[in-house]
């Protein structure tokens, strides 16, 4: 079964401070429609903005986390 033919069924979690977790199925592609080759298992998508491999995270929030002013 070929990546467009194959069965989508995907769970998002979105975390406070961290990457974006989906877990299943998933296409993703860029914002032309060209396909992005996603890695086997869980996927952490960046929601930070500051990872080197976006659109994968890349563990950069932490540093932004330990930024930010403690309240």
């Amino acid at each position: 079964m070929s990546n467009n033919q194959r069965s989508i069924s995907a769970e998002v979690r979105l975390s406070k401070g961290g990457p974006i977790k989906i877990t299943g199925n998933v296409i993703l592609a860029k914002f032309d429609g060209t396909p992005i080759p996603v890695p086997e298992g869980d996927v952490y998508i960046c929601a930070c903005g500051r990872s080197k491999k976006k659109p994968f995270c890349d563990g950069s929030h932490k540093q932004v986390v330990m930024e930010r002013p403690l309240l």
